[in-house]
């Protein structure tokens, strides 16, 4: 079974119904398969109608690249789009959290998901702020279902990871239905009119398994880049750094077997695979896909990891103050847009993304050339 807008292979299931382990297999290969690179051909049209803008050439900086780089992803030079933006927090606990290397029981977790659809968390408001829509995913969080809440979607498959230090997060049947799970978010956000899609989260510890995942996917060593997450102080951040240590160290053959998805099964967690699974379905819809930090950077790892060609269709929102997000952010040659030293997760970074974007946006479809506004070019434009 392909991912089409024409069979509509994502809508026509239930999310909780990727049980068919040998049928996923060949759903995220086929998802992989959809995923090109952008078309260079657009790049010199849209820079030659920026540098036609009543504006010095190259004078609006990043702005510009950030429009060309919307124009090459939606296949069009005129009327790009950053808006409406949907942000899927999507919500999972983790098993390593018993290890002791997080402030905060994993109670928090569905406390939050609950504050979430209440309105009260940081990324509710940004998001208001921005105009953006959040919805919220329950995914792998402890406990029963939800009180019903136009917000939230309920696709439980697991009650939480393993704890990574004594066994594998999750088996990979399981790491493969996460990953179309999140495929699928973003497939019906496409599908409801949505040009680019944000990457949020809510896990309590779930800032171990990323570093974990970045020692195994970039060969990187706990103790440079383990930080304190939601607030651990100087001992928790060595019991932290100590259990990814375990952690590697239990799952080395895997890690060296270098299969993403075994990778990811292995020291992962499954809001971290629903994630990648975003961002890979983002890129197959030629959505834009803003990322928020610490934790979206190791979905988008791993997601890289299976198909290098993401990267054209991801913007970073912010350098996380997170310990060791600048030193992974360089091994991977990325940029992002802001660096305030933000750390709380759950997809904060995106809103203020989104408004970078949408000035991106509305400068290249609403400045006016020079023919139009009757102004002498300088000389050395070329038309």
């Amino acid at each position: 079974m392909k991912f089409s807008e024409s069979d509509h292979a994502f809508e026509a299931r239930k999310f909780s119904t990727y049980e068919n382990t040998a049928e996923n297999e060949v759903l995220l290969r086929d998802l992989l398969d959809r995923i090109e690179p952008v078309s260079p051909s657009l790049r010199k049209a849209a820079n030659q109608r920026l540098d036609n803008l009543t504006k010095p050439v190259g004078s609006l900086g990043k702005l510009e690249e950030l429009a060309i780089r919307m124009c090459c992803i939606q296949k069009k030079t005129i009327g790009i789009a950053a808006d409406p933006l949907r942000i899927y927090a999507i919500a999972g606990d983790h098993g390593v959290n018993e290890e002791g290397v997080s402030a905060f029981t994993q109670d928090v977790t569905r406390q939050m998901v609950q504050n979430f659809c209440n309105g009260g968390a940081g990324i509710n408001v940004l998001a208001n702020t921005a105009g953006a829509e959040l919805c919220v995913v329950d995914l792998a969080s402890k406990g029963g279902t939800y009180p019903e809440h136009p917000s939230l979607i309920q696709c439980k498959i697991a009650q939480g990871t393993n704890n990574i230090a004594k066994a594998p997060a999750m088996s990979r049947e399981m790491c493969l239905r996460a990953l179309l799970i999140g495929a699928s978010l973003a497939h019906k956000a496409h599908l409801e009119g949505c040009p680019a899609i944000g990457t949020g989260e809510m896990g309590v510890s779930n800032t171990t398994p990323s570093t974990a995942l970045y020692c195994s996917f970039l060969n990187l060593l706990p103790k440079d880049i383990t930080g304190a997450g939601g607030g651990i102080d100087a001992e928790g951040i060595k019991r932290k750094t100590l259990a990814i240590e375990r952690a590697l160290s239990l799952h080395a053959n895997t890690i060296q077997s270098g299969d993403p998805v075994d990778i990811l099964a292995a020291v992962g967690g499954y809001e971290i695979a629903a994630l990648a699974g975003l961002i890979l379905g983002g890129a197959a819809n030629n959505q834009l896909v803003l990322l928020d930090g610490f934790i979206a950077t190791a979905a988008y790892t791993a997601a890289w990891k299976l198909c290098p060609t993401v990267k054209d269709y991801t913007f970073f929102s912010h350098a996380s103050a997170e310990a060791g997000h600048k030193t992974i952010l360089e091994k991977l040659d990325i940029a992002p847009l802001h660096d305030l030293g933000l750390r709380l997760g759950e997809g904060s970074g995106v809103p203020l993304a989104l408004f970078l974007m949408r000035c991106a946006c509305n400068t290249y479809n609403q400045m006016t050339t020079y023919d139009d506004a009757n102004v002498e070019p300088p000389d050395n434009l070329l038309l």
